[in-house]
């Protein structure tokens, strides 16, 4: 190994910024549990099956249809 590399001429990685990024969510159990069960049934990891409905719901620009009201 190397003392030093030269990275002069290297290029950007192209799929940078595809790059998924940790973030930290609190859900409830119920729904942590659904998504575990669906996953199961799919065969794909939990997390990844979050992000699908995720992302498809950013695609569409779906919006949740509610009203809150704050508690007095």
């Amino acid at each position: 190994m190397k003392k030093e590399y030269d990275f002069s001429k290297g290029t950007k990685n192209p799929y940078a910024t595809r790059l998924k990024r940790q973030v930290t969510i609190r859900l409830d159990g119920g729904t942590i549990g659904y998504f575990k069960s669906l996953a199961v049934e799919i065969g794909i990891p939990y997390q990844t099956l979050i992000n699908l409905y995720l992302r498809e719901c950013a695609a569409t620009k779906k919006k949740l249809s509610m009203t809150w009201r704050p508690a007095a």
